[in-house]
């Protein structure tokens, strides 16, 4: 359910663009992630940071888009938002002295230290190659499979990332068990 939740705005832009084109499907997306939000504020009382980021650049990106009369910056929002995500996860550490991916996943999985700084660094060039995948899908191929790229490639993607790395950090979760009598 939080993965359709999460995809509730690709989703909406998605099927709105087969049936009215980019310029409709990029207002629905930008009220579908305000909404979004606004659920969230209601259900939880706090909105996390990500989500917000996520509004702002769909807000500025997909406003520019509706604007300007140009599709090419709601083709950019995704590869900023990735990049955004890569940046984030690589200079946390640095400045913060936080590893975002244990602070979003240690609650679920123990895992060493240096592990941790390893699964960080993964999700960050993972980041980074999906959006320049984004970028070169957007101006190689026309809109139509940019959009279906943007829902079916780059989810596709994540989930085999996200298989991957559950597979790679398994071992892990059967040393944890071993552990406990």
């Amino acid at each position: 359910m939080k993965l359709l939740f999460d995809l509730f705005p690709v989703i909406l832009f998605f099927a709105v663009f087969k049936f009215a084109g980019v310029y409709a499907a990029t207002a629905v997306a930008i009220v579908a992630t305000f909404v979004q939000v606004g659920w969230v504020k209601y259900r939880h009382g706090k909105v996390d940071t990500m989500l917000w980021v996520s509004l702002g650049i769909i807000t500025v990106f997909g406003g520019a888009t509706l604007l300007l009369h140009d599709e090419t910056f709601i083709k950019w929002k995704p590869t900023v938002l990735y990049w955004f995500f890569s940046a984030a996860l690589l200079f946390a550490p640095i400045l913060f002295k936080k590893n975002l991916m244990r602070a979003l996943l240690e609650e679920k999985i123990k895992l060493p230290d240096p592990v941790w700084g390893n699964v960080n660094l993964a999700w960050a060039a993972f980041f980074a190659v999906l959006g320049v995948v984004n970028i070169y899908v957007a101006y190689s191929y026309s809109t139509d499979a940019w959009v279906n790229f943007k829902l079916f490639g780059a989810t596709g993607m994540m989930i085999v990332f996200i298989f991957a790395q559950a597979a790679m950090l398994s071992k892990y979760v059967e040393e944890d068990k071993k552990e406990k009598p």
